[in-house]
């Protein structure tokens, strides 16, 4: 696993620890608040609108 990817999983783990869905918006804001790498931003930041299972985001910030 890369330090990216490690990352990411240890972000999404994070936010989703008290909610089942999270928005878009919800993750870039919370992407922003923890100074995630602007890689990590930028797929964020390309994940259509919508509400997201933990899983649903992972699967589509891999893709």
């Amino acid at each position: 696993m890369t330090d990216e990817s490690s990352r990411l999983s240890t972000f999404l783990d994070e936010a989703y620890r008290a909610e089942e869905r999270l928005t878009s918006g919800d993750l870039q804001r919370r992407a922003i608040a923890e100074d995630l790498p602007a890689t990590l931003l930028t797929k964020i930041d390309a994940l259509p609108e919508g509400e997201y299972l933990q899983d649903e985001a992972e699967e589509a910030l891999r893709a």
